[in-house]
């Protein structure tokens, strides 16, 4: 069972969109150093035990990492073999955090050019190097945040794992700020027009699914599910739970996080959601989903608590090449 906290997006709004560039910054620096792999799956952030990290960058001969550390308020820019260099998260402007980060990575002996043009915001798109006016940091909120996210991906694990077919990692999106897990048919999808980031992510049938801490198109967090491309009858089709919803303006149903803060069982109903809503994704679709689903039993043996299990597994995995 998870605990979710209140995420009010009017309370922590400018902390939000303070944050949501900062984090711009530090993926586009994955971004321009790592070689693109499908979907774009380069660039997106993971959950660690203290906030978010890029996990290991390799450039040339040397290797990196950069966490946000929620924790102790920093950034931390760790090369493999040598100190870490930090930026301290706290309240500062944009260009500040832009001109510290980027002076922390050349310390570290890293050099890196970005697009300093702030992507997916639908407003301000001031570059971050000249952007002062944003500014804000309450940890109170960030903490809530990453809490929000971190107890999420567990349960979006719990959901990846009963799929054999292709499916991404669970993986935190810098550009819209939202975890998502995505299972694809294994059939290309018809072309679509659009920026090459859109013909690279949905070249592909999928069905995605995730969470969201909102922005002006709607301003609350939710969790969300679509499909691309999205079969005919989608829309209507029956999911779980109830009070989930389809938001035409953004093309998919929708599950207000104070929804499933407030369930008796928050993890059921997230998972009935993903669940339900992949299903009709599935169906409408006609996914092989024969080929795609893990049969029950196999889903048993690695989520068994009976250690006898679990030993045999360890042991049958040693025997592997």
């Amino acid at each position: 069972m998870i605990e979710l906290p209140a995420l009010p997006y009017g309370e922590w709004r400018n902390t939000r969109d303070t944050l949501h560039r900062w984090l711009q910054i530090v993926g586009k620096v994955r971004l321009a150093l790592t070689p693109l792999i499908n979907h774009w799956w380069n660039v997106p952030f993971y959950v660690s035990a203290r906030g978010f990290t890029t996990s290991a960058i390799t450039v040339g001969d040397r290797t990196f990492e950069i966490e946000f550390d929620f924790v102790d308020d920093v950034l931390r820019i760790q090369p493999h073999g040598a100190a870490a260099r930090t930026v301290e998260l706290a309240p500062r402007s944009v260009a500040d955090f832009y001109a510290a980060t980027m002076a922390a990575l050349r310390a570290a002996g890293i050099e890196c050019k970005i697009w300093t043009t702030p992507v997916e915001i639908l407003d301000d798109r001031t570059p971050f190097d000249h952007d002062t006016a944003h500014h804000a940091y309450d940890k109170r909120y960030v903490l809530r945040f990453w809490d929000s996210v971190s107890r999420i991906a567990g349960v979006l694990t719990k959901f990846r794992a009963n799929f054999i077919g292709k499916c991404s990692p669970v993986h935190f999106f810098w550009g819209s700020m939202d975890l998502a897990v995505t299972r694809f048919s294994g059939r290309r999808a018809p072309p679509i027009e659009g920026t090459i980031m859109e013909r690279e992510g949905y070249s592909h049938e999928l069905s995605s699914v995730g969470w969201w801490p909102g922005d002006k198109r709607l301003e609350r967090a939710a969790f969300y599910s679509y499909a691309s491309p999205e079969p005919q009858g989608f829309a209507i089709a029956s999911v779980a739970p109830e009070y989930a919803y389809y938001y035409a303006p953004l093309r998919g149903f929708y599950l207000d996080h104070d929804d499933v803060r407030r369930a008796e069982d928050p993890e059921s109903v997230l998972l009935a959601f993903c669940e339900s809503t992949y299903e009709a994704a599935a169906e409408l679709g006609n996914w092989p989903r024969g080929e795609l689903e893990r049969e029950e039993h196999h889903g048993e043996l690695f989520s068994s608590g009976d250690h006898r299990q679990r030993s045999g597994a360890d042991e049958g995995l040693r025997g592997m090449p």
